[in-house]
């Protein structure tokens, strides 16, 4: 058995009911911030190239990435369908999140969004390990399949 393997069997035999709720207030809360980037695509291109030197195109291709990622990323995490890849599609947002968007002055204020991101970061990162659990449309079409 691989590592890769390894790393599903625990996660499919350690995963407590409870965290399937915080898996789907996750993913409500990832379509909940698709849909207001989505509302609000002008602000984020105007965030992302006062960060970061891309021109025009590539700014208006990552903010459509961005929206659908956490859009359809957030609705796959809800349901419980393709965790791990719905997970590892948002991972890469996040990181730039912290490192280009949340790193500036403002950081230190109270109700700063760099505790927001590293928080959904780490959840995100323990659904992409750990799977979707009990509470979930994978593991209801696997427990029919089983009794089929």
């Amino acid at each position: 058995m691989n590592l890769l393997h390894r790393v599903e069997y625990w996660g499919e035999h350690h995963h407590p009911k409870w965290l399937d709720l915080v898996r789907i207030a996750l993913g409500i809360f990832l379509c909940y911030k698709g849909v207001e980037f989505m509302r609000n695509t002008g602000v984020l291109v105007d965030l992302m190239s006062s960060k970061m030197s891309f021109g025009q195109f590539t700014l208006l291709l990552l903010s459509h990435y961005i929206v659908f990622a956490h859009i359809m990323g957030g609705f796959l995490l809800a349901l419980g369908l393709l965790t791990r890849f719905a997970c590892l599609i948002q991972i890469p947002i996040l990181l730039g999140a912290i490192i280009f968007i949340n790193a500036a002055p403002a950081v230190m204020h109270p109700f700063s969004e760099l505790l927001i991101s590293i928080v959904v970061l780490l959840l995100l990162i323990y659904f992409l390990v750990a799977g979707n659990g009990p509470w979930s449309f994978d593991w209801f079409v696997q427990k029919e399949n089983q009794e089929a």
